[in-house]
């Protein structure tokens, strides 16, 4: 097997035992990038020289004989809205093309101080504001299972590039399933951890208040292991939870026999593709014959998260991005009269067409006069899908339900942007609940992968571990690789 598609444990052991060097191991997957990525395009930035130098002090504590973390050596890349110290982090938007943050996020630090190798930065919905990677303001990015179809978004480089074999995992960012959606298209694991459990300082932010940080992988061990790494309380995010990190993959042995699992009857509705229907079936009855205890429950108000997912994100957006004004720092019109001027003409060549439907859609929400009539409200239905959520924990210690409603689309099948948006349908309510979720392959559905969900109670993130570490190690649906010229190897 190619090294490119290995593992982050099995290249842990083979660095260790010096069957490798990461120098090696990194310039494998840059070749990879150079070779692969005219296609797939999952990469805005490539730090080739920065990487190899990352590598080559790896190496050196490897041979004078010094422990080395499980991370460190194994080349990874950060979504686009990551702030990386000295290294361009644009959004995927025009508004911040030239952008260089003066510091990194949280996560790159500890990633960092892991000896993890940056490859770069990864392409992604502008701003995360879409579900398939073609809002990006620098093109799209393709699917490696067929390249024809979309990687799922927002997080979709992040997720292409780990499915390509171009990084061995990566960073995303969850607001309303943008790391679980992809991963699903792409036939990898991403997990949104619960709010606050990862720290969100250096995430540029969409809507604050649903924003989350999480990595993607190969395997359900390497994302317990990279999720060991960025894990835990961050004084520097007043958002971020003080709370006991355990070794999450401790988790990872445990027997699944006697868990109970509840499937919402919600999630199994009209509107699922029957393939996908019948790849939730069959997960169902893999943890039957595991030992698991599944019943059937019910989340009553799932239907109303989508309209209140995209009141609560497009206002919390339309106050964040109003700093984009060309004055501190991105693109400036500077061809204008007056500072009004200015910023509307900013404004307007900055941001794409999404951008500004959600900007729009969030201001007249937060509007005077109609603030109690859509934000508030929408609010208390949050609040309503919560309890949903800790009524259905009383009886489970896992909720089972499909990803995505169906698998990858072609480019352009969803150009009508409500069609889009019902494309997050089984994600939403994660987020609007602040509960962890994680995807992981489950099967094919016409040659392209279909993912299940599992979610958990707040901070219960081993849980999750347990139970997707069970499923992988019960099937053969995380070795499946997409072949060269797409479709299934």
């Amino acid at each position: 097997m190619d090294i490119t598609a290995r593992s982050a444990v099995e290249l842990h052991t083979m660095l260790v035992e010096k069957e490798i060097q990461a120098q090696e191991l990194t310039a494998a997957c840059l070749e990879k990038i150079r070779t692969d990525d005219q296609e797939i395009r999952a990469f805005l930035t490539v730090t080739a020289e920065q990487a190899l130098k990352q590598a080559a002090a790896v190496d050196q504590k490897i041979a004078a004989g010094e422990k080395i973390g499980l991370l460190a050596g194994i080349p990874m890349a950060l979504k686009d809205n990551i702030s990386t110290l000295g290294i361009r982090t644009t959004c995927a938007s025009k508004i911040l093309e030239s952008y260089i943050p003066p510091y990194d996020a949280t996560v790159a630090e500890q990633l960092a101080q892991a000896g993890s190798v940056l490859l770069g930065k990864l392409n992604m919905d502008e701003f995360a504001m879409g579900s398939s990677t073609e809002n990006s303001g620098f093109g799209k990015t393709c699917n490696p299972w067929n390249r024809k179809h979309v990687p799922g978004g927002s997080s979709g480089g992040a997720a292409a590039a780990v499915a390509g074999d171009e990084v061995v995992f990566s960073l995303g960012s969850d607001t309303g399933g943008s790391i679980r959606q992809p991963a699903s298209f792409c036939g990898v694991v991403g997990l949104k951890p619960t709010y606050g459990a990862v720290s969100r300082y250096g995430l540029i932010a969409y809507a604050s208040s649903l924003d989350q940080i999480g990595p993607v992988t190969r395997t359900v061990a390497d994302n317990a292991h990279v999720f060991n790494a960025i894990a835990g309380h961050d004084a520097k995010d007043s958002t971020s939870i003080a709370f006991d990190k355990p070794d999450y993959s401790q988790f990872l042995q445990r027997e699944i026999k006697g868990l109970k699992i509840g499937v919402p009857r919600e999630y199994l509705a009209e509107g699922i593709d029957p393939e996908v229907k019948r790849v939730i079936r069959e997960a169902i009855q893999t943890y039957t014959d595991l030992g698991a205890l599944v019943e059937e429950c019910s989340l009553p108000h799932t239907k109303y998260a989508l309209a209140a997912y995209y009141l609560i994100a497009t206002a919390e957006c339309s106050s964040n991005l109003a700093r984009y004004d060309g004055v501190r720092y991105g693109l400036r019109a500077a061809e204008a009269e007056d500072i009004l001027g200015m910023v509307k003409q900013t404004r307007a060549r900055g941001f794409g067409a999404e951008v500004k439907r959600r900007i729009m859609l969030g201001t007249y929400a937060l509007s005077s006069g109609y603030y109690d009539a859509y934000y508030l409200k929408a609010l208390k239905v949050r609040t309503l899908i919560k309890q949903d959520f800790d009524q259905a924990f009383a009886q489970a210690d896992v909720l089972l339900a499909p990803t995505a409603p169906t698998t990858a689309w072609a480019f352009g099948a969803k150009a009508d942007p409500l069609s889009m948006y019902l494309a997050d349908i089984c994600t939403i309510p994660v987020n609007l609940a602040g509960i962890p979720a994680i995807s992981l392959p489950g099967g094919l559905a016409g040659g392209l992968p279909v993912g299940i969900q599992l979610m958990a109670k707040p901070l219960a993130e081993g849980v999750l571990f347990q139970a997707a570490h069970a499923f992988e190690q019960a099937t053969a649906f995380h070795t499946l690789k997409p072949a060269p010229t797409g479709g299934a190897l």
